[in-house]
């Protein structure tokens, strides 16, 4: 490695350390923990090895491998083999014994969302004893077997409840006991992470229960005792019809049986401030890794993947198998080929012969934000300044802004007490403080894009929780959803706040300037800040969610035209309709009417016209797809095949020839509801992508077509040109072809999308 890489490689590792750890992803992302089996003159230059041994003994050696990781420590015949640490270009590290190219031992490995494990690994797992650090703060100590806890373990909740027991394939089974904070107590018997058995619940005031649970709840048999001595005997069942039983006094007590007066059915209410807590859910468990690259250790190699300019192949950068990069066949070959992982036959995207299948529905999205979840102090902050800021008296203003109002510096600052103020109302939440972020230019904006009001403040305020979505976004944001779908939250960093008040006066006059702009619209920006020593400052910016609609949305696309990781690394059988395909999942032409083509490209360069000028990149077109025509089992009807009666008028509007739709189109009083990009009847060609075609971005036509009601936008558009993207550009370049890189120059980045964008949308002839 020269002088020039290694400054890069240095800079970049402690440029991911910091960043990747500031994110704080929801999701941790566990990995089997292992490299990419690369022979010793396959690394060309990139390969600085210390007391080289001829006699098959272990060596020193440091490596960056073809797909962009980095190991240093032992080696030994093609394998890390000792103490080393490896580091994956996500930001994943580990450290720790190695053997024969798998983790085995103890060791310390490292997630970007900033959880961390140390403890004992066996061939590649989680396997022994061990410490778990969640992103979220929750840790747990104790047995685990196979990436899962089982055995016995302690887990301390982010939340201060706590629990000590027996666990079995990850959740709470047999003996164990479950504190909460308010220190109301369990202790007995669970299944499959639920109170389920026999056991004893203990509240803090000295009430007891004592008997037969099923599902977290009594009933059965069971005992109910209050400190005085006096108890409730009886058959337990939330069903008040079902319940009954017997009540008997302490001696001490004043009342007898006949004058008591007490209501089992309070049991069933008081436990539901007693809610159990669960562990970061783990989307992506070691052993659903795959390998990312296809090498033998024999003295005849499969051709690397190159391209052209001799770089590794930039399609191939996915997850990887952490744990086990090496899965070796005995016969030095690697057990997994790259070339049928990335072109397998039984996936329709790569055989015409298979149909497409609409893709099974997943759950709603995201958690609703109940009490008792981590952020339900935060989600009332929030939902009281929206309040707030909507409902304030404001003169009436025009759409020719002042240049102070778009100052940085104008903002409004809040203060809410418990006990409310002149200005602000009593509330149950703690003591906060409330910033508007150039509150003249928001409400203006949300006037521009014809947001009621009344309707904005429901939708966000009302009754209703929001819902916070599993996983956060790669800049390790988190995002809520309305109840509605209507409005989506997203938590920003202050480097994000920056670069979008400093372009606020520039995006506020493309959106007036231009009404079918397919930028995302941004309906306010807001700061709470928590009082007390933390002092934590929460950002959040609300924005319009492209995908909210009556129809199912089948499919979705994230596209940027880069295709350096764009591919998904679920199987076909687990996708659903809520996963976020990318540039090399994408097999469908967009064909649309010819009047939608030509505003669709005009306004496209606008966009990025727009984009590139304030310097912002990694943005992308998020598309999502309706398929009007399903088989009974399932399958796609190509547009020739679609035979049905028109049960209805709004069924004829829908399966109108296509002289007719475009009349339809084009008068806006017959179909009022369709904009460019949002709920478009259209057509989409289905495409074939083959074996023989390196990184082929844009698949082969097949003529199969399909209708569906189609809608896109640009999404992520404040992601500034800034050190970060640079250096990561820097790097990537070493391994990668640059131009497939997505972390580039925002005017390369912009000619590139258009390009891409271009050829997957076409005109319907």
């Amino acid at each position: 490695m020269n002088k020039e890489q290694s400054s890069v490689l240095k800079a970049w590792e402690a440029t991911m350390r910091k960043t990747q750890a500031a994110k704080k992803r929801a999701n941790s992302i566990f990995g089997i923990t292992s490299v990419a089996n690369v022979p010793q003159n396959d690394v060309q230059g990139d390969d600085t090895a210390k007391n080289v041994s001829t006699s098959g003994e272990p060596y020193f050696a440091e490596k960056i491998l073809p797909n962009g990781d980095y190991y240093t420590g032992q080696w030994h015949d093609n394998f890390p083999d000792g103490q080393g640490k490896y580091l994956w270009t996500d930001g994943c590290i580990y450290i720790g014994e190695w053997h024969k190219g798998k983790t085995m031992g103890r060791g310390r490995f490292t997630w970007p969302s900033g959880a961390s494990y140390e403890g004992e690994f066996k061939t590649g797992y989680m396997d022994g004893t061990g410490v778990y650090i969640g992103a979220n703060g929750d840790t747990y100590k104790g047995n685990w077997v196979m990436n899962l806890k089982h055995g016995h373990g302690t887990m301390h909740y982010s939340n201060g409840d706590l629990f000590d027991g027996e666990w079995r394939r990850g959740l709470q089974e047999g003996h164990g006991k479950y504190q909460w904070k308010n220190k109301n107590y369990y202790v007995g018997e669970w299944k499959n992470g639920v109170i389920s058995g026999k056991g004893t619940f203990v509240w803090s005031n000295g009430n007891k229960y004592e008997g037969f649970w099923e599902d977290g709840l009594p009933k059965g048999n069971g005992t109910y005792q209050w400190p005085d001595g006096s108890f409730y005997v009886g058959n337990w069942n939330k069903d008040p019809d079902e319940q009954n039983g017997t009540y008997y006094p302490s001696e001490s007590s004043s009342s007898s049986a006949a004058d008591f007066e007490w209501d089992p059915m309070t049991v069933y209410n008081d436990l539901a401030n007693s809610k159990v807590c669960h562990a970061e859910r783990v989307s992506i468990m070691p052993s659903q890794k795959r390998l990312a690259m296809w090498y033998s250790t024999k003295g005849v190699d499969r051709p690397r993947r190159l391209s052209v300019d001799g770089r590794a192949s930039v399609g191939v950068e996915r997850p990887l198998d952490k744990a086990s990069l090496w899965e070796n066949d005995g016969d030095g070959n690697s057990l997994r080929d790259l070339d049928y992982e990335l072109y397998d036959d039984t996936n329709p995207k790569f055989n015409l012969g298979l149909p497409l299948k609409v893709p099974k529905l997943g759950k709603r999205q995201g958690e609703t934000i109940s009490k008792g979840h981590r952020n339900y102090e935060l989600m009332l902050n929030l939902q009281l300044g929206i309040r707030h800021s909507v409902g304030r008296p404001a003169p009436a203003t025009g759409f020719d802004l002042k240049a102070s109002a778009f100052d940085p510096k104008e903002k409004i600052w809040t203060r809410f007490p418990p006990e409310g103020s002149k200005y602000t109302p009593p509330h149950q939440s703690c003591e906060f403080r409330w910033k508007d972020y150039c509150p003249v230019v928001f409400r203006t904006l949300r006037k521009l894009f014809k947001v009621d009001p009344a309707d904005y403040m429901i939708s966000i305020c009302g009754n209703d929780a929001l819902r916070e979505l599993s996983s956060p976004g790669k800049s390790g944001s988190f995002f809520y959803l309305t109840n509605d779908d209507r409005y989506m939250i997203k938590t920003m960093k202050k480097s994000e706040t920056k670069v979008f008040l400093r372009m606020l006066s520039a995006y506020y006059n493309h959106c007036r300037s231009f009404d079918n702009t397919l930028v995302i619209k941004y309906y306010g920006l807001h700061c709470v800040k928590l009082t007390g020593p933390a002092q934590k400052k929460v950002r959040f910016i609300i924005m319009g969610n492209l995908l909210r609609s009556d129809y199912t949305i089948h499919r979705r696309f994230d596209l940027k035209g880069s295709s350096l990781g764009r591919i998904t690394d679920k199987a076909e059988s687990e996708i659903d309709n809520t996963t976020i395909l990318k540039d090399l999942d994408l097999n469908f032409i967009f064909k649309l009417q010819k009047s939608w083509f030509q505003e669709f490209c005009w306004q496209i360069d606008r966009d990025c016209e727009f984009l590139e000028q304030e310097r912002t990149m990694d943005y992308s077109l998020l598309v999502g797809l309706h398929f009007r025509e399903t088989s009974p089992n399932g399958e796609l009807v190509p547009c020739e095949d679609v035979l049905h009666p028109v049960n209805s008028q709004n069924d004829a509007a829908h399966h109108l020839p296509r002289t007719d739709m475009d009349q339809l189109i084009l008068d806006p009083k017959r179909w009022a509801s369709i904009k460019l990009g949002i709920n478009m009847p259209t057509r989409v060609e289905r495409t074939i992508r083959k074996q023989e075609l390196e990184l082929q971005l844009v698949g082969e036509r097949t003529g199969e077509c399909y209708e569906v009601v189609m809608f896109f936008g640009i999404i992520d558009i404040l992601q500034d040109y800034d050190i970060t993207k640079k250096l990561e550009h820097a790097y990537k370049s070493i391994q990668y072809d640059p131009t497939s890189i997505s972390a580039v120059d925002p005017k390369q980045y912009s000619r590139r999308f258009r390009d891409f964008i271009f050829k997957v949308f076409e005109e319907d002839t």
